[in-house]
């Protein structure tokens, strides 16, 4: 397997567009390729839209003190502009990126084009929200170097890049892609294959009650997301959200989805494993094992550190409470 010394993204879109500003802003080279067969008018205003908002990012994070001009115009030259007619020839590259429409004939289309043009051994990673990977794979010759690779937007910003692999996909390949978004400042994680990825799957649950909250009237838009700003998800940025469930307790968890299931419908039913690990005994820290394993970690030190990380969080959002702040009132 070569190593990867400059990315294709395949598909003009805003995906693709944020890839390749994600490859360029970390030195590499990249090839943002459109497949589609266009008058040369057209094609040109595509790429023209592409470069202006390429350059409206790059002046956004110049303003937000990210990079400076002269890292900015660096950023800006890694980025090639192919069309159709250059298309196989761009796909030399020994880690390409899919970022075409969510409809199954493009992805056909592209992965076809891919297999025909690009090194037998390159890494292929669709970056669809909507096709699994056990559904794509069989689209390209060599599926074991096929995976999917969903970006949380802006891709440029986010650290997340959720990796799912299919049991034809290669340990090597995984390892390969994970590594070396690791080393562009990227977090992945990895899951096996199914509909919601990670994290689409949690936040589409959490936005669909928030909604069903200002639907039944209990609050208004403005109070939902000022809680969730300064409750939910300052939380959450310090402890995952299964840490949570062993820092409070798993039995807590499990009595209080009890009664909400009852007043609020089984959605909020506690899965199995929740209550398996209440008969086991294993409800987190307290007994030391739940979701993870607490046995010979000093739980004292680790408390510290996380409510370290949590104060400094509010200390720097400006949402620390003051001592004797409250003598203000009289």
């Amino acid at each position: 397997m070569s190593s990867i010394d400059c990315v294709a993204s395949v598909g003009a879109g805003r995906m693709g567009r944020g890839i390749a500003l994600s490859f360029a802003f970390a030195g590499l080279p990249v090839r943002l390729i459109d497949l589609k067969q266009r008058a040369a008018g057209e094609a040109e205003r595509l790429f023209a839209e592409a470069r202006a908002e390429l350059r409206a990012d790059l002046a956004l994070m110049q303003r937000l003190g990210l990079l400076d001009a002269t890292q900015a115009a660096r950023v800006e030259a890694l980025v090639e502009y192919v069309g159709h007619e250059g298309a196989a020839a761009a796909l030399q590259a020994p880690l390409i990126f899919e970022g075409v429409p969510e409809r199954m004939d493009a992805k056909r289309e592209c992965l076809a084009f891919i297999g025909a043009h690009a090194p037998a051994d390159a890494i292929v990673a669709s970056t669809t929200s909507t096709f699994l990977v056990t559904e794509l794979a069989g689209l390209l010759p060599g599926p074991e170097r096929f995976l999917n690779a969903h970006w949380l937007n802006p891709a440029h910003l986010m650290p997340l890049v959720e990796i799912s692999r299919s049991a034809l996909t290669a340990d090597a390949v995984v390892e390969r892609l994970a590594d070396t978004l690791r080393a562009m400042g990227k977090v992945p994680v990895v899951c096996g294959p199914a509909p919601g990825y990670i994290v689409p799957r949690i936040q589409a649950l959490a936005m669909n009650e928030a909604a069903r909250i200002v639907e039944e009237g209990i609050a208004t838009a403005e109070a939902v997301d000022l809680a969730v700003r300064t409750g939910f998800g300052l939380r959450f940025a310090v402890l995952g959200l299964l840490e949570f469930i062993d820092w409070g307790g798993g039995d807590i968890l499990y009595y209080a989805s009890r009664y909400l299931s009852t007043e609020l419908g089984d959605r909020y039913r506690a899965p199995e494993i929740v209550e398996r690990n209440m008969h086991e005994g294993r409800n987190g820290l307290r007994d030391g094992a739940g979701f993870y394993d607490w046995q010979g970690r000093d739980v004292a030190a680790y408390r510290e550190k996380r409510l370290g990380d949590f104060s400094r969080m509010l200390t720097h959002a400006g949402l620390l409470p003051q001592p004797g702040a409250a003598r203000a009132l009289d």
